[in-house]
């Protein structure tokens, strides 16, 4: 099945992408050791993986409201990858590429005319 493609492909597929690996990173977490330790990163990964989803849904969709949600998915994947990246293990350092990486797409669909 062939899907049209939007203006937002790239974001889209870093949203859903960086979701994906907030998840993981979650799961992942709940199983660490100390998850006490973990709870701050588990936190920011549900809402990120969060507002990735709803950032990608409403860019699929041509909302109006795309860029604002992407500017504050933008600031929530930074603080989440900026966590992620405190953390040694290898699912955190993987959730940080994809949260920082999806930051950065965020801001430029954001800031694009």
């Amino acid at each position: 099945m062939n899907h049209a493609q939007t203006p937002y492909q790239s974001c889209i597929q870093a949203c859903l992408s960086c979701a994906t690996s907030c998840n993981q990173c979650l799961t992942a977490c709940l199983q660490e050791e100390d998850v006490k330790m973990m709870a701050r990163c588990i936190a920011l990964d549900a809402d990120c993986a969060a507002a990735c989803s709803f950032a990608a849904a409403a860019m699929a969709r041509n909302s109006e409201h795309a860029k604002a949600i992407c500017a504050l998915c933008a600031e929530i994947c930074q603080a989440c990858g900026d966590e992620c990246a405190k953390h040694e293990a290898a699912h955190c350092k993987a959730c940080a590429a994809a949260c920082h990486k999806c930051a950065q797409e965020c801001r430029s669909m954001a800031s694009a005319h």
